[in-house]
């Protein structure tokens, strides 16, 4: 009787550690929160339940878009973040092969262009950027900041190390992730919402302002 209870009660222990596991998994996905990023703009926005949250200027890819392997274009359509690289590292740390090199860059430094202060990597869900993974595609930090709000990455977009640092904090694993031609004005407020919005700071404040007008030409 008891042989015959034992491997039930192992089974159980196992069923519940796969379980727990499963549990601690999905609370690291990040379903709410979605990223838009628009190429027209240079510029990214996190929204929340369809309410804009934080705008960042960016820069994505000077050989223009797509998927194509060995081609360094920016893929378009929608993405999730895949894995999230770099916590607690400081800002301007540079990374190769994802990994730590315990060098540090400031902002501009002359002659250096590597991946810093952190890496969110993204994986496609549609046909059209199914290569993005295997491509390295990420939104990572760029000591070269002058040239952040025009294309000039190859492949990648890129942030300011201070913006991808708050960006890493407020977004998860899961998080989808759209890359758009258009420009980010014109976007509904929220889904099903009335007006459109385009989100910046005000110059000068600090403060944020939503701007309500006619869907984007």
């Amino acid at each position: 009787m008891t042989q015959a209870i034992l491997p039930s009660r192992a089974g159980i222990l196992l069923l519940g550690g796969l379980l727990a596991l499963l549990l601690s998994s999905c609370a690291k996905i990040d379903p709410g929160n979605e990223v838009i990023v628009s190429v027209r703009d240079q510029k990214m926005m996190i929204f929340k339940e369809g309410a804009p949250v934080k705008s960042y200027r960016i820069s994505t890819s000077k050989f223009g878009l797509g998927d194509k392997p060995g081609s360094m274009n920016t893929p378009l359509g929608t993405m999730r973040i895949a894995r999230k690289i770099g916590e607690g590292a400081p800002a301007g740390a540079v990374f190769k092969s994802r990994r730590r090199t315990g060098e540090i860059l400031r902002p501009n430094s002359p002659g250096r262009d590597p991946i810093v202060s952190r890496i969110i990597w993204l994986k496609g869900t549609e046909k059209k950027n199914r290569n993005a993974f295997r491509r390295y595609i990420y939104i990572h930090g760029t000591p070269e900041e002058r040239t952040i709000g025009r294309p000039a990455s190859y492949g990648c977009i890129r942030m300011k190390s201070r913006d991808v640092i708050d960006f890493y904090r407020r977004v998860g694993v899961g998080a989808e992730v759209r890359v758009i031609r258009g420009s980010l004005f014109g976007l509904p407020l929220v889904p099903g919402g009335e007006g459109f919005a385009e989100w910046r700071p005000e110059e000068g404040t600090g403060q944020t302002r939503i701007f309500r007008g006619g869907p984007s030409i």
